[in-house]
C-alpha cells in the first residue's frame, strides 16, 4: 500500500472509527485499525464484532493495498504531529509514515487478519432520513433503556419503520418514551427492528449536527447507517450493527389515551424545582406532587430526616381532579430534559397510573412515568 493524505482529514476519520476499537485480550486483533487503499480511496476501518465502522477519504493512491495498526498508538501519533501531507506506505506488517523532515514506522498485522464486515446490499435498503432528525429523535429516548437486564429485547432502541413515518421507542418497565419521526422520504418498506443502546449512542457521537440524509439498509440480523460523500456518488461513512434478537414488548397498550388530571407547566421553572427538590429526597429519590386544581398550581415536597425538607410551588393551567403523587425525581428529571420545547404538559391517571409528560408544542413526543407506590 502507498497513498498521500492531508493530516487534518486522516485525523478526522480516526475520531469516527476509533471509538470502537475494542480492548481484546483474546482478540487482539480487533485493537487495531485496518488502513486499505483502493482505486483513489483510503479506507480506515474498525471493529468489536457487534459494531463494525467504515470511513472512506478520497486520496492520492499509488499502491493499493491493506494493514492493520494499533489504535491508540496509530491515533495518538497522527494527532501529535504537525506536517499537513502524509505518505503512507506499507511493506508486509510494517506501516511507513514519511512527513516533511522525519520517517516513522509502526508495527502492526496484515489487513487479511482483520475480521470481514458484512456486506451492506443496496436491495436491503428501508428507509432514508435526514441525520439531523435521526439523531434528534434518538437523543430525546437514548438514556431510557436498561442495559444491564434480564431482558435484552428492551435493552436496545425500538425502530417500526411505517408508511408515512419512524417510530423510535425505549423503555426500562419503569418508564417510556416515543419518538415519531416523519422523514421526507417515507419508509420504503414496512418493519421493525430493535437497535442496541451503544449503537444508538454511536450514531449520535457520528453524525449528530451534519447535514444530509442517512440510508438505513436491513438485513434479518444487522442494520447499516450509510452517509454518502458530497463529492461523488460512494459512502464516506458506514456503520453496521448487530441487531437485538427478539419481540419488543406491545408498549403502546400502556400510553394512555386520555388523564384524569393535567397541568401546563414552564419546563424551565419545572426542571429547576425538580433538581432542587431533589437534594432533599430520600436514597428511594421520592419526591412528591400535589396538584390544586382551584388554585391553578403545583406544590412539590422532598424530605429527608438527614438533610431536611423542601417545599415549594409552581402556577400552571390546570384541569381535573386534583391529586397527591410522588416520583422518582431522576426519572421525571430525565424526561423534562429530553424536552426542548418552553411548555410541557403533564398528565396524570391517579396515584397509581401511568403519567405523561409532553412537550406542548410537539405531538411526535411523549414520555410515560410510572409514579412510586406507597407513598
Amino acid at each position: 500500500m502507498k497513498a498521500a493524505i492531508l493530516q487534518e482529514k486522516l485525523k478526522e476519520g480516526l475520531l469516527v472509527i476509533e471509538r470502537i476499537c475494542s480492548k481484546s485480550s483474546t482478540l487482539p486483533i480487533l485493537n487495531n485499525i485496518l488502513i486499505s487503499a483502493s482505486k483513489n480511496f483510503l479506507c480506515l476501518e474498525s471493529s468489536n464484532l457487534e459494531i463494525g465502522i467504515k470511513w472512506w477519504i478520497l486520496a492520492k493512491i499509488e499502491k493499493e493495498g491493506s494493514i492493520a495498526v494499533p489504535a491508540h498508538l496509530f491515533s495518538s501519533f497522527i494527532n501529535l504531529i504537525t506536517n499537513e501531507k502524509l505518505n503512507l506506505e506499507s511493506a508486509g506488517t510494517t506501516l511507513k509514515i514519511i512527513e516533511q523532515n522525519q520517517s516513522t514506522s509502526i508495527n502492526g498485522f496484515s489487513g487479511e487478519d482483520f475480521p470481514i464486515l458484512p456486506i451492506v446490499e443496496k436491495e436491503n435498503e428501508a428507509a432514508i432520513i435526514g441525520m439531523d432528525e435521526l439523531c434528534g429523535g434518538l437523543s430525546q429516548i437514548i438514556n431510557i433503556p436498561a442495559p444491564f437486564t434480564s431482558r435484552p429485547e428492551v435493552a436496545g432502541i425500538y425502530f417500526l419503520l411505517q408508511k408515512n413515518q419512524i417510530v423510535l421507542a425505549a423503555t426500562d418497565s419503569f418508564r417510556l418514551g416515543e419518538k415519531k419521526l416523519f422523514p421526507k422520504n417515507p419508509p420504503n418498506k414496512e418493519c421493525s427492528f430493535i437497535l442496541p443502546q451503544r449503537t444508538a449512542k454511536e450514531i449520535i457521537n457520528i453524525f449528530n449536527q451534519k447535514e444530509g440524509n442517512l440510508k438505513i439498509y436491513l438485513s434479518p440480523n444487522q442494520a447499516a447507517f450509510e452517509f454518502s460523500m458530497e463529492e461523488v456518488s460512494h459512502p464516506k461513512v458506514l456503520l453496521i450493527s448487530k441487531l437485538i434478537e427478539g419481540e419488543y414488548p406491545n408498549y403502546q397498550e400502556i400510553i394512555p389515551p386520555k388523564t384524569k388530571t393535567q397541568i401546563i407547566l414552564k419546563r424551565q421553572e419545572f426542571v429547576d424545582q425538580i433538581k432542587l427538590a431533589s437534594l432533599f429526597s430520600k436514597k428511594t429519590n421520592e419526591i412528591k406532587l400535589k396538584i390544586n386544581s382551584k388554585e391553578k398550581k403545583l406544590e412539590i415536597l422532598s424530605q429527608n430526616p438527614e438533610a431536611g425538607e423542601y417545599r415549594s410551588s409552581l402556577l400552571g393551567e390546570t384541569k381535573g381532579e386534583p391529586l397527591d403523587i410522588s416520583f422518582n425525581h431522576r426519572f421525571l428529571l430525565d424526561g423534562l430534559l429530553s424536552i426542548k420545547s418552553p411548555e410541557v404538559i403533564l398528565g396524570l391517571n391517579g396515584e397509581e397510573g401511568a403519567a405523561v409528560l409532553k412537550p406542548n408544542s410537539d405531538e411526535g413526543y411523549i414520555y410515560i412515568i410510572m409514579p412510586m407506590k406507597g407513598s
